[in-house]
């Protein structure tokens, strides 16, 4: 799917955003930044569990679906279904795929392909856009 910044359910203004997410969730989210890599804690939780948007609690990538891509960011071979959205990003001088949170349009990190069978992708997310939700 392709993200149009008008059709997200979730809107708010940027003091919202920035009332409601840290300093550096902001810059990733909304403002389409990374996280260093290695600083996410994400990185190394390999329980059952769930991830969802940091922005608005959407469930996006299930525990079954990550792996250690080595790269020091969370990495996932499969989103859940209707959870995310792509654009393409021409920044820095290269083309790459953006995912971003179906319903707030949060910048979530890029998708790649050199990712693990059954799908062959990596979705190397910024672990400051996400939570995760240890199952019961």
């Amino acid at each position: 799917m392709t993200a149009s910044k008008d059709q997200f359910e979730v809107q708010k203004t940027e003091k919202d955003w920035k009332e409601t997410l840290t300093p550096e969730q902001f810059h990733v989210l909304r403002k389409h930044g990374t996280e260093r890599a290695g600083t996410s804690p994400l990185d190394k939780v390999y329980e059952e569990g769930t991830y969802v948007c940091a922005g608005c609690g959407l469930p996006l990538f299930s525990s079954k679906t990550k792996f250690n891509s080595g790269t020091g960011w969370p990495s996932f071979f499969a989103p859940l279904d209707e959870a995310i959205e792509t654009t393409t990003d021409r920044a820095f001088f290269m083309t790459r795929t953006e995912v971003h949170c179906r319903r707030c349009g949060g910048h979530l990190g890029h998708v790649f392909n050199d990712g693990p069978v059954p799908t062959g992708q990596r979705y190397c997310m910024n672990g400051v856009s996400l939570e995760f939700q240890p199952d019961a």
